[in-house]
């Protein structure tokens, strides 16, 4: 905790010492998929100081979710000496979140229903935990440090190992829903004669549009988005571009609904989804543009999110770091 004078010009009597947090405040960022644990340290501002990815070679439970990353913060306190700085741990987690406890209440391609993931994790840790779903996260991250800086109405979709997820600032504010599960744009209706989603509907984006295909199509097993995306744009097969091309004309489909239901300012995309955007973004945008209501698309652009690698570590810290934001004396 650090206090200043606060500036007495035109005030009367004695002004309050400003209070906020200190340099030295950390915040412990974990995100877990189904190929991979993944903690960071990140500082005040959004710096991420420290990002270790730990891979498992299956869908880890929830219980070893908790002890893979417990193991990970023990490696890292010598080298941050956490115990003395560090003000809690955000999670962001591939499915649905309840807000006010942290139980995750469906993580469906990690296999988790109704598991108390917050509480876990502060017994194991010995420190506040809050989770939340890891779209609403990046969300979070890209309007305050990323591609959303300074605006007020924004969509954000990541396609990551586990799905695709989204979220939305509408009139600066989070767009939350009454239980915190808005924002699931991985779940609209995109192909009405595709699959069944493990959701119960069929044709959802996220069995449409997805990482594990292009991976398929370039030959590759576990990377991260910027390594696929260097993939994509390395390729010359035919199948490659063939998948590409279906892929972005299906994800169009969604990013037009998203417009002309909520009118943003932007539309971010991360991880995979950045990195199709990255290959063709001229055809993302035709057939967007094709299919958009022309006064919703004229005021709203597409980019993809600036964060990379770092954006899940940035939005889950941030989580984190909301209590003291609020109250800096509690440090």
């Amino acid at each position: 905790m650090v206090e200043s004078e606060p500036n007495s010009r035109n005030q009367v009597g004695r002004p309050s010492p400003i209070v906020r947090p200190g340099p030295r405040a950390l915040g412990i960022a974990i995100n877990p998929e189904i190929d991979s644990i993944t903690v960071g340290i990140v500082g005040l501002g959004g710096t991420v100081l420290r990002r270790v990815r730990f891979s498992v070679d299956h869908v880890p439970s929830a219980a070893e979710a908790v002890a893979i990353s417990a193991q990970l913060i023990d490696s890292l306190r010598e080298e941050f000496d956490l115990a003395h700085r560090a003000v809690g741990v955000g999670v962001a987690v591939p499915g649905l979140v309840r807000t006010h406890d942290g139980l995750v209440r469906l993580a469906p391609h990690l296999g988790w229903v109704d598991e108390p993931l917050a509480e876990m994790l502060e017994e194991a840790i010995g420190l506040p935990v809050v989770a939340a779903n890891d779209a609403r996260l990046g969300t979070l991250a890209e309007s305050i440090f990323g591609a959303g800086r300074g605006l007020t109405d924004l969509v954000y979709l990541n396609g990551g190992a586990s799905g695709i997820g989204g979220g939305a600032i509408v009139n600066g504010a989070p767009l939350r829903g009454i239980s915190g599960y808005a924002g699931e744009f991985g779940h609209t209706l995109v192909n009405s004669s595709g699959v069944i989603c493990h959701c119960g509907a069929r044709g959802c984006l996220e069995t449409e549009v997805s990482r594990s295909s292009l991976l398929r199509a370039v030959g590759l097993a576990d990377v991260d988005a910027d390594e696929l995306e260097n993939a994509l744009l390395a390729s010359d097969s035919p199948i490659v571009a063939a998948e590409i091309i279906r892929q972005i004309d299906t994800l169009a489909i969604t990013l037009r609904n998203a417009i002309n239901t909520l009118n943003p300012q932007l539309i971010v995309l991360g991880g995979f989804l950045g990195a199709l955007y990255a290959v063709d973004a001229a055809r993302l945008e035709l057939r967007v543009g094709e299919q958009s209501l022309p006064s919703a698309r004229d005021s709203v652009r597409i980019a993809r999110a600036e964060l990379g690698t770092r954006l899940l570590m940035i939005g889950a810290a941030e989580l984190a770091f909301e209590s003291i934001l609020s109250d800096p004396s509690s440090f």
